[in-house]
């Protein structure tokens, strides 16, 4: 994959309009755009970034084996270690708002493997090289390259100093700058919002399961996924793996998809539907996703990201059991 290059990003033909953007609508003063300007001369150019982004895992994997990778035992006794460790905070985080720990250590675990590697990419040269350079999500990149300086001036960073992933995201939670912004807390009350603390992120992805979206917004008390079995094939007409709900049980239901536990015929649902090897078209698993799923495919929008946090959350929550004698 390409290195990194000397880019100039300061001399962009559209880095007047991100000076526009940041003196109109966050107040930047002269002084402050020549420090934007600074980093953009700084920034590193490096393609193998957009190409990190564009085979994403979820992207190109079976379920199989993109499972196997993350709903693993290793990671099932960390996350098990960490639901104990943090049991406080984690009780803290559902009571305030009815995200259960074991959901928010699943994200944590897939994201960071409990804050273990939190990126490396410098998240200027991320964002700069995505925002600049990429040929599809230019837009989206952009808009966080905004964004990250403005954190970086009201969370006092040199624009220089945060590492992230090849998106960049930072912290234990990964968090885009436009979302540290808007949605990290305060949770252990230092007076400062640190995603790269375990417990400000703890606080933090619970928060964002109830704000980022209303319409994604976690609903307390209520699980994930439910499994499925199909009586008769599955009509061309019916949507799989969808960004939200789009059916009713019943109406699942007739058309042969059969849930494992009883769910109210009026629930909105989604069907998910599982790829795994060897590949064929028989080769598949189905589930029933409740609105808590898509919640979660909110902070990622690829349905193996979610089922990896919904199955790691079960099996952490069983092996954390084990570790707490108050929970047997």
């Amino acid at each position: 994959m390409a290195g990194p290059a000397g880019a100039d990003y300061s001399k962009h033909p559209r880095a007047q309009a991100l000076y526009a953007a940041l003196q109109s609508e966050h107040g930047f003063s002269a002084a402050d755009i020549d420090s934007v300007r600074v980093a953009l001369i700084d920034a590193q150019t490096i393609p193998s970034l957009i190409e990190a982004e564009q085979k994403a895992p979820e992207r190109t994997e079976t379920w199989t084996v993109y499972s196997a990778k993350r709903v693993d035992a290793l990671r099932i006794r960390r996350g098990a270690q960490f639901i104990h460790d943090n049991r406080a905070l984690l009780d803290r985080a559902e009571t305030e708002y009815g995200v259960p720990g074991p959901v928010i250590a699943g994200v944590l675990g897939l994201e960071t493997n409990f804050g273990r590697f939190t990126g490396n990419a410098r998240v200027l040269d991320a964002l700069a090289t995505q925002g600049f350079d990429h040929p599809t999500r230019s837009k989206f990149f952009f808009e966080e390259l905004e964004q990250y300086f403005v954190f970086c001036r009201d969370f006092g960073f040199p624009p220089t100093q945060p590492k992230g992933s090849y998106a960049g995201a930072m912290g234990w939670a990964q968090f885009m700058p436009s979302n540290y912004r808007r949605l990290a807390v305060d949770f252990d009350g230092d007076g400062r919002r640190d995603l790269w603390s375990a417990a400000d992120a703890i606080g933090s992805i619970a928060h964002y399961f109830i704000d980022y979206k209303p319409e994604l917004r976690w609903h307390r008390g209520e699980p994930l996924i439910v499994p499925a079995k199909l009586t008769r094939p599955l009509p061309g007409t019916i949507a799989v793996n969808t960004k939200n709900v789009g059916y009713t049980v019943a109406q699942l239901r007739s058309a042969g998809v059969e849930p494992s536990a009883r769910l109210p015929a009026n629930l909105a649902v989604g069907l998910i539907e599982l790829q795994l090897d060897p590949g064929g078209t028989t080769d598949k698993e189905y589930w029933i996703g409740l609105p808590n799923f898509y919640s979660v495919m909110s902070y990622n929008p690829r349905v193996y990201y979610a089922m990896t946090v919904s199955r790691l959350a079960s099996a952490m929550a069983t092996e954390a059991a084990k570790l707490d004698p108050d929970t047997q």
